[in-house]
């Protein structure tokens, strides 16, 4: 492990180093000039900052891309970038070098700011090294081919660690368009050819994605790896999906207007895995893990399919698919087809159903309070897990929902996948794992900061 795998993004002498050498190049750019010069332009310049913040957050709220608030450095910095923008404009002529140089210099720091001040607040970047990776498509953690795979496991080779496979998974059945998937397989996958029938946890990541978040991001290669070693080399099989197509394209893991993303997921994914790596194709041996936008999925789709799926992680996700007001999300996801947006509703669907006999939830949420400061209001995080975990038990769901501390990022989604795993796979019937019963609800669960997707 490098030294950048220790500088943290998220707090600590990096993220305020850069700000605060950032401030003071803004100011050299300012400097004094002349009296008419500042009267003009600074004030412009304010206004610009103040327009690029109004903007952003206009348009963060009618695309209903957030619930929580952002983080007063985010429109500090988004201000400050409009004003460095128009220094750097209206100072050009007449200045000299060195305050040119500086101007010029100050634009892309204060846009970096502004990357690191969003980046505060959904967590994509918990580490330099995961900014590195992620920016230059370095290679995943384990990461191999499948030919390596089918040769190890010809040969009986078991390696200490899983491996990473890059796949690509046939869209035939769905018809949507989506990037290359990945599939983690623990070291007691490669212990005999066939290989021996292992459980399957689907991942999904947030609104904002790309399949190899989980990995990047959440860490969750290290974490597999470690609880495979502590059962003998057996953990379950993974499979980190693409729900959106592209980066920005957000599904919430429904058919509709963005895409047929459901179908994807339960038609094209189920049986690629479980014709090419023999995973246990029963419901039995199936769950779903979703982080934020993704724990929407995973809740969604397994009261959809418990045909399918028997066991569900929802770290922070919504009570239902979200994309704005319920309006705007029929509008946006299904094209203003209201029984559309019905059929992808988990508690209508749960209620549709009626009784479950075999399926089972962990709802994870986050507590952004502290020694004698609470949360200051329970919000629809919190309400979201605790509505369809009440309903979800009414109807023969076996459920918890538990409280972590920590603010809606992925360094919170890491720790809560950690938390879950041991009962996940236990659930789930992996070979060498003992079963575990769900934790008792955390009575804190109603107060908790609301999420972003």
């Amino acid at each position: 492990m490098t030294f950048t795998h220790h500088l943290s993004l998220m707090h600590g002498w990096v993220p305020t180093s850069v700000q605060v050498i950032t401030a003071v190049v803004l100011i050299a750019a300012i400097g004094w000039r002349t009296r008419r010069w500042a009267l003009m332009w600074l004030p412009l310049a304010a206004a610009v900052g103040g327009i690029l913040v109004a903007g952003t957050n206009w348009y963060i709220e009618s695309e209903g891309l957030a619930g929580n608030p952002a983080p007063r450095s985010l429109w500090v910095w988004i201000a400050l970038s409009g004003v460095a923008i128009v220094v750097l404009l209206a100072g050009w002529r007449g200045s000299r070098w060195w305050r040119r140089g500086t101007a010029v210099m100050a634009v892309p720091m204060t846009l970096l700011c502004t990357a690191l001040a969003l980046n505060l607040w959904v967590g994509y970047f918990p580490w330099v090294q995961t900014a590195w990776n992620q920016l230059t498509a370095g290679p995943l953690p384990d990461q191999t081919d499948q030919v390596t795979v089918a040769a190890m496991q010809r040969q009986g080779t078991i390696p200490a660690k899983g491996r990473v496979v890059p796949v690509e998974i046939p869209n035939t059945a769905s018809g949507f368009r989506h990037r290359g998937e990945y599939v983690y397989l623990p070291p007691a996958w490669f212990a005999s050819n066939p290989a021996p029938q292992l459980p399957t946890v689907m991942m999904i990541g947030g609104e904002f994605n790309t399949p190899a978040d989980w990995m990047r991001a959440g860490n969750v290669v290290k974490t597999l790896d470690d609880f495979a070693a502590a059962h003998h080399g057996y953990a379950p099989v993974l499979v980190f999906v693409d729900p959106g197509g592209t980066f920005n394209n957000d599904t919430e893991c429904v058919n509709g207007k963005r895409g047929n993303s459901a179908d994807h997921l339960t038609k094209d994914v189920v049986p690629y895995m479980n014709t090419h790596y023999g995973v246990k194709p029963a419901a039995a041996g199936w769950g779903i893990v979703g982080w934020s936008m993704g724990g929407t999925c995973a809740v969604d789709l397994a009261v959809m399919h418990p045909e399918l799926f028997s066991a569900f992680v929802d770290i922070a996700g919504d009570i239902g698919p979200n994309s704005g007001t319920k309006a705007q999300t029929i509008d946006r996801l299904f094209g203003g087809n209201a029984a559309a947006w019905d059929a992808f509703d988990p508690s209508t669907v749960i209620n549709r159903h009626g009784q479950y006999d075999q399926t089972a939830g962990w709802f994870d949420v986050n507590d952004t309070s502290t020694a004698g400061k609470p949360a200051s209001r329970a919000n629809d995080q919190a309400k979201a897990a605790n509505a369809l975990c009440a309903l979800g038990s009414k109807h023969g769901i076996a459920c918890a929902v538990v409280t972590h501390q920590g603010t809606h990022d992925w360094p919170f989604a890491s720790h809560a996948f950690n938390a879950a795993l041991p009962w996940l796979a236990g659930v789930l019937d992996t070979p060498q794992v003992p079963p575990i019963g769900l934790p008792q609800s955390s009575p804190s669960a109603a107060y908790i900061q609301t999420a972003a997707k």
